[in-house]
């Protein structure tokens, strides 16, 4: 067992507080590991500190982040119920629910700064192992949460199993299906984006009928109106029992800052640097992320990538920070040759540049793409016109081929994208040019649907369902059923299985599996089974 890192001599809260500057800042120190007692006491806040419960991410063959934020009254309208000052948190892993076999502990500071949120990063574990883990602030302690380490490259793993989900608006109903996918037995969970809506709550809480406070009604424009999103959303029972169980590996889209926006431009309020500067630190705040991805004036490093031995590599995109205004025009519109333009970009040339020469290098046999909006094309009008969604990878066609151009060129082995966004089912081949008939399919795409988005209603079946025929490449289509995705994966296939609920009204509603697909080693394209 490892035992707390001692800080230095003479170390208090006032020199700690003073050497404070800046939100990175904020965030290195808010990984020091302290004495018991190194802060100044404070009067303790009434009432139950982890009403968000705790999470873990970002699995390593030696570590892990965990996650969890103070918050006694999370829905108070500054502050969560927290004094305006740092206090301690302990923690720690152990080899057993009970925890008993303890392997790592320390305790480290909760910024009122960051929220009073906490990312720890045990290191120094065995790789492929189960672990769990538990906080404690002044005497009360958290629900223990249950993670597990990525096997090492050169551990010889014969499967991985996985979940993936996204579009989980909180008003448009339950998070029935996190209640099954809680169940499964998985490695981990992947969230693609739109944990959060920008918008306002309605007054009687939409779909669930469960009555909000005023200050919950007006949209996300504050960093306080951010953390009261967040504090909402994890606040379901669901959705907790779901981060505690897996590891989870996050990434967002656009709801999580406002609608369809492009780097700090969006269509309805031009400059939006700082509403997302807001939007950013709230989502670091709440998330299970590493300390590389704190937010600085400039960006916020999201882009990664996660190995689980030489089975399966994870690029996990950022496809909004980077991302230049659609050349053609926002949202739905006809393509035009200034899409074509080399210089325009989805990623931005530095993000561009680390996935492409990672895929180049990967030796892993099942290299996946966590990516926010769809790859393939979606033709909206067959040979009468050349409508697209310009928000989605159609709108970047150059930067496309690009990343399509790099599966082909370096021989990437069975390239796979997950995505998100699109509240609907996709299964798609992803063909090296959708400008020209006869190219060859060269990886596969998983589209999948919202977690509650939509709720239970009828919208995108009939839209898009017309558009199918004019889209040989997508093997399959579904456009109004709520749920995840679970992926397993071995050194013979990948087995997508589409999870469903029956509907997002209840809490407690039935799920089941909708369809199944393979993808066989080495056979790019996609089968029903």
């Amino acid at each position: 067992m490892t035992e707390p890192i001692q800080p230095s001599e003479g170390w208090n809260r006032r020199r700690f507080v003073g050497a404070m500057s800046g939100i990175a800042g904020l965030a290195a120190l808010a990984q020091v590991s302290l004495e018991r007692g190194a802060l100044a006491a404070s009067a303790q806040s009434a009432g139950y500190p982890f009403t968000l419960g705790v999470a873990s991410g970002d699995p390593q063959p030696d570590g892990f982040v965990l996650w969890t934020r103070l918050a006694p009254h999370p829905l108070a309208p500054t502050g969560g119920g927290m004094p305006p000052k740092a206090v301690a948190v302990e923690w720690k892993v152990a080899t057993d629910p009970a925890m008993k076999r303890v392997v790592r502990q320390g305790t480290t500071a909760a910024l009122p700064e960051l929220a009073h949120s906490v990312h720890v990063e045990p290191e120094g574990l065995l790789p492929d192992r189960e672990y769990w883990y538990q906080f404690r602030y002044r005497g009360e302690v958290s629900p223990v949460g249950r993670t597990r380490t990525a096997p090492a490259k050169r551990d010889r793993v014969s499967s991985l199993s996985f979940a993936f989900a996204s579009c989980q608006h909180w008003a448009n109903g339950y998070y029935s299906a996190y209640r099954h996918l809680a169940e499964e037995d998985l490695d981990l969970v992947v969230h693609l984006g739109d944990y959060v809506y920008e918008t306002g709550i309605p007054a009687d809480g939409g779909y669930r009928r469960t009555p909000v406070p005023e200050h919950l009604r007006e949209d996300c424009q504050t960093l306080d109106r951010w953390r009261l999103q967040y504090a909402l959303y994890k606040s379901d029972p669901d959705l907790q029992r779901a981060h505690a169980r897996f590891p989870w590996i996050v990434t967002w889209d656009d709801h999580e800052v406002q609608n369809d926006y492009a780097g700090v431009t969006s269509q309805q309020q031009g400059d939006i640097r700082q509403m997302r500067a807001a939007a950013y630190q709230a989502y670091y705040e709440h998330q299970p992320l590493r300390r590389s991805s704190i937010p600085t004036d400039d960006e916020m490093r999201l882009y990664r990538r996660l190995t689980y031995s030489d089975l399966a590599q994870f690029n996990v995109l950022d496809g909004r920070q980077y991302r230049d205004t659609p050349p053609c025009g926002w949202g739905e519109a006809p393509a035009c040759d200034a899409a074509y333009d080399p210089s325009v970009t989805m990623l931005g040339r530095e993000q561009e540049s680390w996935l492409l020469n990672g895929l180049a290098a990967s030796r892993s046999q099942w290299n996946i793409l966590a990516n926010n909006v769809m790859m393939g094309r979606l033709d909206h009008d067959g040979p009468s016109g050349d409508v697209l969604w310009h928000d989605a990878w159609d709108g970047f066609p150059a930067a496309r081929k690009r990343v399509t151009d790099r599966f082909a060129d370096a021989q990437v082995r069975n390239p796979v994208i997950i995505t998100g966004d699109w509240h609907s089912t996709f299964v798609n081949d992803i063909k090296r040019d959708f400008d020209d008939p006869d190219s060859p399919v060269i990886a596969t795409e998983f589209v999948g649907t919202s977690i509650s988005t939509n709720g239970d209603d009828t919208v995108y079946g009939p839209y898009y369902g017309p558009m199918i025929r004019h889209n040989e490449h997508i093997r399959f289509f579904d456009g109004d059923r709520r749920g995840y995705v679970k992926c397993t994966v071995d050194r013979e296939q990948w087995r997508t299985d589409l999870r469903m609920v029956t509907t997002v009204g209840r809490s407690d509603a039935p799920a089941y599996t909708h369809a199944s697909f393979v993808v066989e080693d080495g056979i790019p394209g996609t089968q029903a089974v």
